[in-house]
């Protein structure tokens, strides 16, 4: 019970870099490796987002991009700080991605220059559109991300 009452440490804190050393050794057993030299990313979730686009996707890649909403917003902009040449689909805030905007942009790139294609669904309304982009990018076999998150 009172290791419930002791405060989280902050990622960013100067101590916690100690309190992750005795870790490396356990990761190496989980990832079957004992010359490797495994690594522990410690950050927020925006550095968990920038870490999924710059290991899947490269500078100059074209991605579509619904915005309907802050969260999509964010990920639009860090896709752009990271060098991706993003295609913004702007829809009314609050409403969602259209799954015929997305076919429709997707059926128009005749070079096949898309790499990836942003969403987030969320609920049932949207799921609609989830499973049709979804489907459209798997026929084009590219990168399909899927985020499920409560905010636009």
């Amino acid at each position: 019970m009172r290791a419930m009452m002791v405060a989280m440490e902050d990622h960013r804190s100067s101590k916690f870099p100690e309190l992750t050393l005795s870790l490396f050794q356990q990761l190496k057993k989980v990832f079957k490796t004992e010359t490797g030299q495994p690594f522990i990313f410690s950050g927020s979730g925006t550095g968990a987002w920038e870490a999924a686009l710059t290991n899947t996707l490269s500078p100059g890649d074209k991605v579509l991009a619904p915005r309907f909403g802050q969260f999509s917003h964010l990920w639009i902009d860090l896709a752009q700080r990271v060098g991706l040449d993003v295609m913004v689909q702007d829809e009314e805030w609050g409403t969602g991605a259209s799954p015929e905007r997305i076919e429709d942009a997707l059926r128009a790139d005749q070079r096949d220059r898309y790499r990836g294609h942003k969403r987030r669904c969320g609920d049932t309304t949207r799921d609609r559109c989830c499973h049709a982009s979804g489907d459209a990018l798997r026929r084009r076999r590219q990168l399909h991300c899927q985020h499920r998150f409560p905010h636009g």
